[in-house]
This record gives C-alpha cells, structure tokens and sequence, in this order.
C-alpha cells in the first residue's frame, strides 16, 4: 500500500490592495474644486467681513485718537437711547415700501403692455431698459440737475404757468423725489424678468379661459398671476433688498435732508462711521441691518407656499 504524502499547499497569492483615486473619490475631489473658488470667496467675502463687524461691534475704535477699546453691549444698548433711529427706520420703511409697490407694479403693467404684438415693441424695450445700464452715480447726478429748484423741471413746469416746488429741499418732496429716481433706474430690469416670465405662460390656457366666458382682467388674475408667482417672488425679494441697501441716491441728491427726512439706514450708519468716526455704533447698526434684511427675506421665503404656484 503506497502512502501518499500530504502535498504543501500552494502559496497564497497576496491581497491586491484597491486604488486609493476611485472614481468616487476623483468625483469628490472634481466637485471641491469646482466649488472652491466660489466657497473662497463667500469665506473672503462675506464670513470674514460679517465676523469682523461682530468683532467691531463690541468695541469702541477712534481712529483719530488711535484706540480701540473693548464696550461689550454699550454699543448695542445705545440702539435703544438713539433718538434719531426712530425716524431713520421711519425713512427706511417709507422709501422700501414706496419703491417696492411701484416697481413691481409699473414693471408688471409695462411687462404686460410690451408682451404684445404691436409694432415698435422692442424700440420700447431698450428704452424702458437702457437705464439699467446707465452708472447709478452719472444718472443720479442728472436727475439732481433736473430736481433742482431751477432745473429742467421746474422750468418745464414755468413755462407751462406751473411754480414747481424745490424738490430736493422740502420734506414733502425729498423723499418721493427719491423714490421716483430709484423706481425709473431700476423698473426695466424687473420688466424683463416679468416680460420673459409672461412668455413662457401657455396660450392655451388663455384660449380655454377665453372660452368659458372669463374677462381680461379673470385672465389675468387666474391664469396670469399664479403663472408668473415664482418671478414676482424673486423680483419681490431682489427690489426690497436693493431697497433697504440705496445709498448713492441719498449721498448725491439730499445727504440725509432736509432733516432726516430721507436718512435712510444706510446713510445713517455711513454718517455714523465715516462722517462722526464712531465705527463701533456703525458696526451695530450695519448688523441691525443684516438682521433686518435676513428677517425679510425669511419671512418672504417661508410665506412662499401660501401664493406661489406649485410651492403648495
């Protein structure tokens, strides 16, 4: 009988290791770097600057003095004490209010009226439009020189046996003067945005509207409106930032006055820092405004479900 000897077993051939660059790997690392210039400048633009107010918030910075010393809240606690706030935040209001309503209604009315087929549409478009591009200091300052109390207007108005008021010096006046300068500089890009949200609104849910008996005005309200909801929130959104954040227009044409009539926030933590050197209280107000703005757009965001079609 032959023995059979037991034969070694082979050698194992080791493991082979898995590449470390998989593709999901080399999917992530493409993503990061698609994304880094953009998260840089967030980082370099906004974080940092937005932890340096806080920084500057709670401490009192004389620059001409050379000191910069830490307060705590006295900065916060003086936005309580301030009594020209009150009529700042009365100013602000009053100028984002009046600027949103009439923007986006002359917008929507124009938008309405160019999405038309009538001859010399686009003529009307560049025109409405061609203020958007114009340099906001160059405009403001043109309109200054119509607004005066013997400028364009008031001359157009003499020779029409009208005395025009001094615009930009009377309280009245000041403010809607304002107003109508921003609402003419920015009303074509909210057009256009309007206008390119009716065209891509079915005709066919005009002509069914149309057929079971439902008025211009039904059309517009049931068929129109719920359409074009998204853009009508993201203009709505746009303009009241923009709103709460004018400047040039008050620098150029009314520093503030008469008064405080047209003291805006902006321009209120501008005299605060730059003009009075007082950068601490100017840091406080700048963050009262980012709490505002974040506040509002909130609210509108949240709010969204109610009105804007397929939000539901």
């Amino acid at each position: 009988m032959t023995l059979l000897l037991d034969k070694p077993a082979p050698p194992v051939a080791p493991a082979e290791r898995a590449p470390y660059w998989t593709m999901r790997r080399r999917d992530t690392l493409a993503g990061w770097l698609m994304v880094l210039p953009q998260l840089a400048g967030i980082v370099t633009f906004v974080l940092v600057p937005l932890g340096l107010v806080v920084w500057y918030s709670v401490h009192e910075w004389n620059v001409l003095g050379g000191t910069f010393e830490f307060v705590g809240g006295d900065n916060y606690a003086a936005l309580t004490s301030d009594a020209r706030l009150g009529p700042v935040l009365r100013a602000t209001g009053l100028f984002s209010v009046g600027l949103v309503v009439l923007n986006l209604s002359l917008a929507l009315f124009l938008a309405v009226l160019l999405n038309q087929k009538l001859r010399g549409t686009v003529i009307f478009r560049t025109l409405f439009f061609s203020p958007v591009v114009v340099t906001l200091v160059a405009w403001t300052i043109v309109w200054g020189f119509l607004l005066q109390d013997n400028g364009g207007i008031n001359g157009f108005l003499n020779f029409l046996g009208i005395d025009g008021p001094n615009w930009l010096r009377s309280g009245g006046t000041a403010m809607a003067s304002v107003i109508v300068v921003q609402l003419f500089k920015n009303v074509g890009l909210n057009m256009v945005l309007f206008l390119a949200a009716l065209q891509g609104v079915p005709a066919e849910l005009y002509e069914a509207a149309r057929i079971d008996g439902a008025s211009a005005w039904a059309r517009f309200r049931r068929v129109t409106v719920p359409l074009i909801s998204p853009t009508i929130l993201l203009t709505m959104i746009l303009t009241i930032v923009g709103s709460l954040q004018v400047f040039a227009q008050i620098a150029v044409l009314t520093q503030g006055g008469p008064e405080t009539s047209t003291t805006v926030l902006v321009y209120y933590l501008y005299q605060q820092a730059f003009q009075f050197h007082h950068f601490g209280y100017g840091a406080t107000l700048s963050l009262l405004l980012f709490f505002i703005v974040l506040v509002l757009t909130v609210v509108q965001w949240r709010m969204r479900r109610r009105w804007v079609f397929h939000e539901a």
